[in-house]
């Protein structure tokens, strides 16, 4: 859809969702954060293959794992695994409408949980149970409000 990127949206938008990635939220709430940088991978990898892919994934995902102060490599892993995926089914994710992108975002980004609740679990993390997977439903219902405007801003700038 997008054959020209605007990298001032890029980079803010990157920016901002390593930002809102830490940022406090209510206690009660924190679980069903977004995750907002799977969401910039996501939706980066699907609008502008050829500028971003898995090494630069990789390579926010480290960054968010020194922004956390978790395991070096568990959330570089995860963002490449997601950015990997779309990339394989871009074309075809393209002619999904909204919905089924939602439902898309939904299985990748929990996939990207799956893989970094088992390796936090191998590391010695006592979160038990599939709470895990509150973030891939959240971050499946931001999808269309994120798509639509980086999509504006994209045209706009770009």
């Amino acid at each position: 859809m997008l054959s020209v990127i605007s990298y001032p949206v890029f980079a803010i938008s990157i920016i901002l969702s390593l930002v809102l990635s830490i940022s406090l939220f209510p206690v009660g709430w924190f679980e069903f954060r977004p995750e907002w940088l799977g969401l910039m991978v996501f939706y980066w990898a699907f609008r502008a293959p050829a500028q971003f892919g898995i090494v630069f994934a990789w390579c926010l995902g480290l960054l968010l794992d020194v922004l956390e102060a978790t395991h070096l490599g568990v959330n570089a892993l995860g963002m490449a695994l997601i950015a990997f995926l779309v990339l394989t089914i871009h074309q075809r994710l393209r002619m999904y409408p909204i919905p089924q992108q939602c439902l898309m975002v939904f299985l990748l980004i929990g996939i990207n949980q799956m893989l970094v609740h088992f390796i936090k679990q191998i590391l010695g993390g006592e979160d038990a149970g599939f709470s895990y997977l509150w973030p891939a439903l959240s971050s499946a219902l931001v999808w269309p409000f994120v798509c639509v405007l980086l999509d504006n801003l994209n045209r706009k700038l770009g």
